[in-house]
């Protein structure tokens, strides 16, 4: 019995730091991505991550002796394309506001979680579900502050992409629950090129004007040169992916759900550190209490 006990917890210490681990790496991904959105289109940045990832990821798959292609192929390729286009959202976002604000404001998801398990799946919210909805939209509003003269638009969209991340992992939990973790990110990574290059053709053939193009470079711009600090940073663009992904699926295999999604709240400290450090955005008082709040509120939906 007490060799179980210790195996548990093991489980779960192992399962934490997988999960710090993979924020630590996204979130700082975050901020490289933030910092050459003035050099790089989006879309470039899409597709040359994912070639360092994609082959990574494959011969862990292949180490791991799992099979590659999905079971049901349909829903993991929506997820995976709805996960893709919900980080275009995002990062859309990022040249516009701290990164502090919107990944506070983006890990509002574990609220639409709770909303749309409730609408979708037939959960029951509850009080505490409720509760933590509440909480957490103040705490959006009191960041994003819609009646101030600051207002800035951009605040928005990381809460639309919070709103596609939930829906995806309601996808996740109802049409491919019995995919492998490695699968689902595979998926996803291969993904993210198929959007940048749909999205590079549809703009090719557009033509934007030089004025649509200066108004939204990271989204319109032409592909930039590479040099060797474009190199370096694909480079921890790419390796934060592979730690990211395999991090997280590695967490939540061994450890318990409700557990490591507190832990995956850390990407928000780590998200602030980097605002300070590459951009020297110090979050105000409303900011920090904004943050805090959407943290509480997503530890009470998660707990649930």
């Amino acid at each position: 019995m007490s060799q179980v006990s210790v195996s548990s917890g093991d489980n779960t210490a192992r399962a934490i730091a997988a999960i710090v681990a993979a924020v630590f790496a996204l979130s700082l991904g975050d901020a490289v991505i933030k910092l050459i959105s003035a050099d790089f289109t989006l879309w470039q940045v899409f597709i040359l991550r994912s070639v360092i990832a994609a082959p990574v990821l494959w011969v862990v798959i292949l180490w791991q002796r799992v099979g590659a292609w999905p079971r049901l192929w349909f829903w993991t390729g929506l997820r995976s394309v709805m996960l893709a286009v919900m980080w275009v959202i995002y990062y859309a976002s990022l040249p516009h506001m701290p990164l502090s604000a919107a990944a506070a404001t983006y890990y509002t998801s574990p609220l639409f979680i709770t909303l749309f398990a409730g609408l979708f799946v037939g959960d029951r919210i509850g009080f505490k579900g409720w509760f933590a909805v509440v909480l957490g939209f103040v705490g959006v509003t009191v960041i994003v502050r819609p009646a101030a003269d600051d207002f800035n638009a951009y605040a928005l969209l990381p809460l639309a992409a919070a709103i596609l991340y939930a829906l995806g992992m309601i996808l996740t939990r109802t049409k491919c629950r019995g995919e492998h973790p490695l699968v689902l990110a595979l998926s996803l990574v291969l993904a993210f090129p198929v959007v940048g290059g749909v999205a590079s053709l549809a703009i090719g053939l557009w033509g934007p004007s030089a004025a649509q193009v200066a108004a939204a470079p990271f989204l319109l711009g032409d592909w930039a040169p590479l040099d060797g600090k474009a190199w370096l940073a694909l480079g921890v663009l790419g390796t934060a992916m592979v730690i990211g992904a395999l991090g997280a699926a590695i967490a939540y295999q061994i450890g318990k759900s409700s557990t490591v999604a507190i832990f995956d709240f850390s990407y928000l400290p780590f998200a602030v550190l980097w605002s300070v450090v590459f951009f020297a955005d110090i979050p105000d008082g409303l900011t920090v209490t904004g943050i805090a709040l959407i943290i509480i509120a997503g530890v009470l939906a998660t707990r649930r």
